[in-house]
């Protein structure tokens, strides 16, 4: 199944990305490899090397369309 993200996602991502950028890619590639029931079987090192081969640029903003404002 593939992860669409609805506008509570993008809300919360939002805000999250201007506090701390790093974890609202962290969030977003979590929700991405989450199953139904909304659980991910990854160490640590696991989800940090999928941070960086998923995100080229772990800081930027990653979602479709851009940001509008910043």
């Amino acid at each position: 199944m593939t992860f669409t993200p609805n506008r509570k996602f993008r809300r919360d991502y939002d805000r999250l990305f201007r506090k701390e950028p790093g974890a609202a890619n962290l969030f977003l590639l979590l929700c991405e490899l989450a199953d139904e029931a909304g659980t991910v079987a990854a160490t640590e090192a696991e989800l940090a090397f999928l941070l960086a081969a998923r995100f080229e640029d772990p800081e930027a903003y990653q979602l479709p369309g851009g940001r509008s404002h910043e």
